[in-house]
């Protein structure tokens, strides 16, 4: 969008404001699928749980990832008054509960819509089995998360020597095994952890086989990287580096899907916010604004990104501190974003803050979250 258009719906709309454009959000799905034309695209809705953007991804075709009760009930929404098998059609081959640890009320409840869900243990087995015997079940490897901007697979995934032993196990218990799924860590700029997993499934895939046992789906999870600066190598260099794996180790008969969250929705937001306060620290000129990394800027902390603000006024710049409205010594945007000289009530934007930034945001101090609005819808 235009500085023109940002500052007309921030005079129209008050501050702190996220803008989200969903052209954006067609757009980066397009790109997906043109460059990964095997792969099916679960979006992964913890990403940015707006349920305007769910709506519009439902409308353009994708499918989606959720990871609790409340996510699936959001992407329910949408089929509810499609009649009962194309509901279950939908369901089955179009969401996937990829948490894989899960309460045993989310399972009793889940059970009913046969939906596939992961695991990686017994332990979640043994309650699978109880609570929701009509899921489909994808285990859910380790792999190499070298050099993401956050890990998982220190949290999730069974090691792949004992992947087959709990197919075997979850066999053994009745249920029917779907697939393998893998997450090289959010956005993943080390391409090299994507080959390490294709490699690591295909041995158990083939291990599996040999067992006995037949897997006809691969979910190679999220980690597509959001073009955050120029040092994010472009998306068509790792699309041909997963094509040409995919190609080398998988048949045309396994089901390749995916679960890309930042890479559908990061660039399709941007904050507005006001600046309330200013002063001279150390020498350093210092912005306060009326939104915090408890707000919007939440990814900071919890997504270990940076969003560097933005002028509206020309101006020499100079490098400054940006604090939030809180009073939280843990609030500070930035110590280094290039600003001209602002003053109260002017206005400054970030970019590319639509992926788990509004989704993590809270009411510390009473503060309530920024307003969002939705353009292009």
């Amino acid at each position: 969008m235009t500085k023109k258009q940002l500052q007309s719906l921030a005079k129209q709309h008050g501050t702190p404001l996220v803008i989200v454009d969903h052209d954006e959000i067609r757009r980066n799905y397009a790109t997906f699928r043109k460059h990964l034309p095997r792969v099916q695209c679960y979006f992964a809705v913890k990403a940015n749980a707006e349920p305007a953007i769910v709506r519009t991804l439902y409308q353009a075709g994708a499918s989606f990832d959720v990871a609790s009760l409340p996510e699936f009930m959001l992407v329910y929404e949408n089929i509810k008054k499609l009649p009962a098998k194309a509901q279950q059609d939908f369901i089955w081959d179009k969401i996937i509960y990829a948490n894989p640890t899960k309460p045993k009320e989310t399972l009793l409840a889940l059970d009913q819509y046969k939906p596939l869900v992961t695991y990686d243990n017994v332990t979640e087995l043994d309650k699978i089995q109880k609570f929701a015997p009509h899921a489909g079940v994808v285990l859910r490897l380790a792999v190499a998360n070298t050099g993401s901007q956050c890990e998982l697979s220190n949290k999730f995934g069974c090691e792949p020597g004992e992947a087959v032993d709990l197919i075997l196990a979850a066999l053994k218990r009745g249920l029917n095994v779907e697939g393998l799924s893998f997450h090289v860590g959010s956005q993943c700029t080390n391409f090299e952890n994507f080959v390490q997993a294709f490699n690591a499934a295909a041995a158990v895939m083939k291990e599996s086989r040999e067992r006995g046992h037949e897997i006809k789906i691969l979910d190679i999870g999220g980690g597509f990287p959001a073009p955050y600066n120029k040092h994010v190598r472009p998306f068509p260099e790792l699309a041909r580096v997963i094509n040409a794996e995919i190609d080398r180790l998988f048949p045309k008969d396994i089901q390749i899907l995916a679960e890309p969250g930042r890479f559908l929705v990061a660039t399709a937001a941007t904050s507005v916010a006001r600046v309330i306060g200013k002063a001279i620290r150390n020498g350093k000129r210092c912005y306060y604004i009326d939104d915090s990394v408890y707000h919007t800027f939440s990814g900071i902390i919890f997504d270990h990104c940076q969003y560097p603000l933005q002028a509206f006024k020309g101006g020499k710049t100079e490098v400054c501190a940006v604090f939030g409205q809180t009073c939280d010594g843990l609030d500070c945007i930035s110590q280094s974003d290039l600003l001209p000289n602002l003053e109260v009530d002017d206005l400054v934007y970030a970019e590319n803050i639509g992926a788990y930034g509004s989704a993590s945001a809270t009411y510390f101090n009473g503060f309530p979250p920024a307003k969002v609005i939705h353009v292009n819808e």
